[in-house]
């Protein structure tokens, strides 16, 4: 129940369930309008933004009036020529707040929500760099993750030398201005507009806004998981996988027939469980200086893989996946049929706008437009679906520029709805094909409403490194924090895929980057953008044998993962959870440096995250946890486990109704 009050004159209190969410008076008002003027620069996916702020008002809270089955509060400011309404309603156990100006000088929001001292926050989309988001503050604009991603590193500093790609904490494919807090309450913004997170006050959470139009939704719970299903329930949660996704393991290989069905047969023949060889390059590749990049125009390259069609149609060992993303090659067939129908998004002069997206230029597809969206929708049923795949990475969708011109809107309204929209664009294919449930496609960027889209989500372009930030421990990280988000379903690149400067991948990185990649719903390997740099999966007999036998313990947990992945499509329960779930009045289970999870209900996971390392040292909430190793018993608390290669530290609960499957499981 939310429960609006007036204190005294001139003062306002908003309480959700008990909890006090915001405070309005003279002396400290939660809300503010202003006026702004943005800069916004883009230069292949990474973004420069700023905002020269002209004016920052305080809002006068003026009293409250009932309209139409909703309260409306009123605010206002001599300054300007109408008052500004927050329009209150509930709708299915949420609430909403949705405020609008009656003057149209303003054009930046701020609102503030009332904080305490040890509150945590997650969420915020997929963030690679913390878990608890107090101390910082996260622009909402979806963007290339970039490389390194903190500005103290030298492989950063490198990245932003070369070409001003280095990234920071905030920087990510997938954020979304939505977070949890601590004290059991979420709030979402439903505004698409940049947008800004500000947890870095004590006593206040700040939403800034590039609009007056503000659509705020509150919900509250008593947990966590009631959280989540309530938050899940307004933005949508993903569908089942299919069984072949959640078994084995995808082969991602390159260049050409021969090749990829070599190196499937070497692998299945060391004992490999391959469920699906996944070839980016089926419709041709290019090479650039930042390494092997693909032929952006989404038609099969008999050339490269003569007798394609033939080879998927009669494989029953496992699937064949491809790739695509939203934009097309200069001079490709599909460029110029999409260029003659006026499909393209265009500059403010009506010309198509063409941008360079690492030394060849491409076009964006303007899936606003509704005869756009439909002829690319078919691209993917014709020219994919109909080849017989049964997934392809659906990569990008976050390089729409801000002044970019399209049918629904301009780019800065729309970029960061883009994502949605692609996913969209993929799901309606699959349904349109009738084989929802038996095609996966995965994605990088997202926003909010992927949530409905998406099949499964992975989580970009690591460093091939052991980086905080930007390898394989961020991947946990952000693993974690999209789930808080509403997007259950997480997987990565097995090993990395950033090879540049001093960076390569070794033998150790591989396979503690597949053991992690064991516990989680898919395991998917990437060769890089420079393979030739990297380990590879398929380059020895010792790396096919732990392979070999890491892929048997995938497929003996489906039955478990199968569960987990039916929680998230029922009650929007991310597959992988925060240790929080188990004691949320721990202070430390907040931290995203314990690098460890829970793998549905029953089983923790802690990775091993550091080169060299033999042994781990982890925390583990109070309960009778099983070691699935060695089956030893361990009561919670600081623990040390040996962590050889193959077997990193994993536990499960003694009581658990799986612990038949977990202790048959730890036997191989």
């Amino acid at each position: 129940m939310l429960n609006i009050l007036t204190p005294a004159a001139g003062e306002l209190e908003l309480r959700l369930d008990g909890k006090l969410l915001l405070r309005h008076t003279a002396d400290t008002p939660a809300l503010f309008l202003g006026l702004g003027r943005e800069r916004i620069r883009m230069y292949r996916g990474n973004f420069d933004i700023g905002d020269r702020l002209q004016e920052r008002l305080p809002l006068r809270f003026a009293g409250l009036e009932d309209a139409d089955g909703a309260t409306v509060l009123r605010f206002t400011h001599p300054s300007l020529a109408g008052d500004y309404r927050l329009r209150v309603w509930e709708h299915k156990g949420l609430w909403h707040l949705e405020g609008s100006c009656g003057d149209e000088k303003p054009n930046r929001l701020w609102l503030r929500l009332c904080a305490e001292e040890k509150e945590h926050v997650m969420g915020g989309g997929e963030q690679f760099s913390a878990l608890d988001l107090r101390g910082r503050l996260y622009p909402i604009w979806t963007r290339e993750q970039g490389v390194g991603r903190n500005k103290l590193t030298e492989i950063t500093r490198l990245a932003d030398a070369s070409d001003g790609g280095g990234g920071d904490y905030h920087t990510t494919f997938f954020p979304q201005p939505s977070f949890l807090s601590s004290r059991l309450y979420f709030a979402h913004l439903e505004n698409y507009e940049y947008s800004e997170l500000d947890f870095r006050e004590p006593d206040y959470h700040e939403i800034t806004l590039w609009t007056t139009r503000m659509h705020l939704v509150l919900g509250a719970g008593d947990s966590y998981p009631a959280l989540l299903e309530k938050l899940s329930s307004l933005l949508g949660r993903q569908p089942l996988l299919p069984d072949w996704a959640m078994s084995g393991l995808w082969l991602g290989v390159q260049g050409g027939t021969e090749r990829a069905t070599s190196l499937a047969k070497r692998c299945r023949d060391g004992g490999v469980h391959l469920s699906a060889v996944w070839i980016q390059d089926w419709e041709g590749k290019r090479i650039t200086s930042f390494g092997k990049r693909l032929q952006w125009d989404w038609r099969w390259n008999q050339e490269l893989y003569p007798e394609l069609d033939k080879l998927i149609a009669g494989d029953r060992e496992g699937v064949w996946m491809g790739y695509i993303n939203p934009y097309l090659v200069e001079g490709g067939v599909l460029f110029r049929e999409a260029q003659e129908k006026g499909y393209f998004v265009r500059r403010a002069d009506g010309s198509d706008y063409l941008f360079d997206f690492g030394e060849y230029d491409c076009g964006v597809v303007d899936l606003t437009l509704p005869a756009a969206f439909d002829w690319y929708k078919n691209v993917i049923v014709t020219n994919l679906i109909g080849l017989g795949f049964k997934g392809w990475m659906a990569d990008f969708g976050e390089y729409l520029p801000a002044d970019a011109v399209c049918h629904g809107g301009s780019g800065l309204e729309m970029h960061n709805a883009w994502p949605a929209l692609w996913a969209r664009c993929n799901r309606e294919a699959v349904e349109q094909a009738g084989c929802l449930g038996d095609c996966v496609f995965f994605m990088r960027a997202g926003a909010a409403g992927s949530q409905r889209y998406a099949t499964l989500i992975w989580a970009g372009d690591q460093c091939v490194d052991w980086s905080e930030d930007d390898g394989l421990p961020s991947v946990i990280t952000a693993a974690l924090s999209l789930g808080l988000s509403g997007f259950g379903l997480h997987s990565c690149d097995i090993g990395g895929y950033t090879t540049l400067f001093h960076l390569h991948r070794d033998e150790e990185l591989l396979l503690r980057w597949l053991e992690f990649a064991c516990f989680t719903p898919v395991m998917r390997t990437h060769e890089g953008n420079r393979p030739d740099s990297n380990v590879q999966l398929y380059d020895n007999d010792r790396l096919i044998a732990a392979a070999a036998r890491l892929t048997g313990v995938h497929d003996a947990l489906l039955p478990y993962m199968k569960h987990c992945v039916r929680q998230n499509a029922e009650q929007g329960l991310p597959v992988m959870r925060p240790l929080f779930f188990e004691a949320p009045e721990e202070p430390r289970a907040y931290s995203h440096r314990l690098y460890s999870y829970l793998l549905g209900d029953d089983m923790l996971v802690a990775p091993v995250v550091e080169p060299g390392a033999q042994e781990r040292t982890l925390w583990l909430p109070e309960g009778d946890w099983v070691h699935l190793w060695s089956g030893e018993h361990y009561a919670g608390g600081e623990v040390r486990v040996a962590a050889p290669m193959g077997k990193p530290p994993v536990f499960y609960k003694a009581a658990s109704p799986w612990k038949v499957l977990f202790a048959q499981l730890g036997a191989q």
